[in-house]
């Protein structure tokens, strides 16, 4: 039907030949057919054949991959008006593909599409405020834009705007709302807004606390292969929230989780290998696991390679490198790192003997409500230790100058 017209020249005739060749219809298959019909109207003109030859190039469909003519064709098109041309151009601009990477020009061709309510541009675009690419970080804006997407059941923008209301960006902090727009886009099949709703569920925030289903989202998340939600469920397995308590399933998902590189995951696997819960004890295996865990960050996998190294398992005993690795969780405030390094300074293991210094830790890990480090405080009290006060009495003298220079 639309041969003869294309063979005459007409224009929309020529684009709806390419998307017959494009799409299969009527015709057999042949981007190659495509590319050359919607060649012949974009060199007329036509803004959605300039659109679609710039996707062409763009992702070498039926031509030869060229980045530099696809953004030359999208401009064509964008400055036509056309929206998925305008958001193409955009996400070249953005990623400086064929052109030179541009964020505030990236935002301005996102703007044009999203005002024409393209979705994808809206969600873009609201990441753009979101990060501050391209204009000044602003989360009220990128809020305004993810509810525009949201609204038109984009699942990324739900699952952001999810994320906006649940941590109070550019929103008064709603947890209903969070779940409310968590909800819309796990139904969509979103792994992180599933395995987010499934937090919330565990944690009691915008529905009431129910583990069967936190296990129920997890799980939809981890079949995706989310690495979060497969340390969650490990941890609803080894706690027994929400499923019969199994040891052995629960290290089955940290390890799956840990695999995946996530570090609470490692973290987990580990001290199931140091305790011998769910597995056979292997001080070998804790310590490979706490360590890819711990340098990634993990306190809890610094205080826990600080443990191998002070007792001895799984490597050589070493004070040293234990209160080098229980100093790094110390410094992210870890509780436990707190106390294992207060009794290092206590009795000298790694470092000299300092009582002021194992007292100001326990202090600080007792304020965590680790009972332990109170119980150390009042033995090493017992045995004769008092606190220092000149530096309490200077600064209270202090005070009382300034007071005097001020005449108050």
């Amino acid at each position: 039907m639309y041969a003869k017209a294309a063979e005459q020249g007409h224009v929309k005739a020529q684009c709806n030949l390419g998307l017959c060749y494009e799409y299969g219809e009527g015709v057999e298959q042949d981007y190659a057919k495509a590319a050359e019909w919607f060649t012949k109207a974009a060199e007329q003109g036509d803004e959605i054949a300039q659109c679609n030859l710039g996707f062409f190039y763009e992702n070498g469909i039926g031509v030869e991959q060229d980045e530099e003519k696809a953004v030359e064709w999208y401009a064509k098109a964008a400055a036509q008006g056309d929206s998925d041309a305008q958001y193409n151009l955009g996400l070249c601009y953005k990623r400086g593909q064929g052109v030179e990477q541009n964020f505030a020009k990236a935002v301005e061709w996102l703007t044009k599409s999203a005002e024409q309510d393209d979705s994808d541009a809206q969600f873009i675009l609201g990441m753009c405020y979101y990060n501050g690419e391209g204009v000044e970080l602003d989360y009220a804006k990128a809020v305004e834009w993810f509810a525009k997407s949201a609204e038109q059941d984009d699942a990324d923008a739900q699952f952001n705007l999810g994320v906006c209301y649940y941590n109070g960006q550019g929103v008064e902090q709603n947890y209903d709302k969070a779940v409310e727009w968590l909800v819309k886009s796990a139904e969509q099949g979103d792994a992180d807004a599933q395995y987010n709703l499934g937090a919330c569920y565990y944690n009691g925030q915008g529905v009431p606390q129910d583990y069967a289903a936190a296990v129920e989202w997890y799980t939809k998340s981890a079949e995706h292969g989310d690495a979060e939600a497969l340390n969650g469920l490990g941890g609803c397995y080894f706690k027994g929230r929400g499923v019969p308590q199994n040891y052995e399933k629960a290290v089955e998902y940290y390890f799956r989780s840990a695999e995946l590189g996530n570090e609470d995951a490692q973290c987990n696997l580990s001290y199931c290998y140091i305790t011998g819960v769910g597995v056979d004890k292997d001080y070998g295996k804790a310590l490979e696991w706490y360590t890819k865990a711990a340098v990634q960050g993990n306190s809890n996998a610094q205080c826990g390679l600080g443990v191998c190294y002070e007792n001895g398992y799984g490597v050589e005993q070493d004070y040293g490198k234990a209160v080098e690795w229980y100093n790094k969780a110390v410094e992210q405030g870890n509780a436990f790192a707190q106390n294992n390094l207060a009794t290092c300074y206590e009795k000298g293991h790694g470092v000299a003997v300092d009582l002021d210094k194992a007292v100001e830790l326990y202090s600080k890990a007792a304020e965590q409500g680790i009972s332990e480090a109170k119980a150390a405080i009042e033995e090493i009290e017992k045995a004769g230790y008092k606190k220092p006060f000149g530096d309490a009495m200077k600064s209270k003298w202090q005070r009382l100058k300034d007071s005097l220079k001020k005449g108050n």
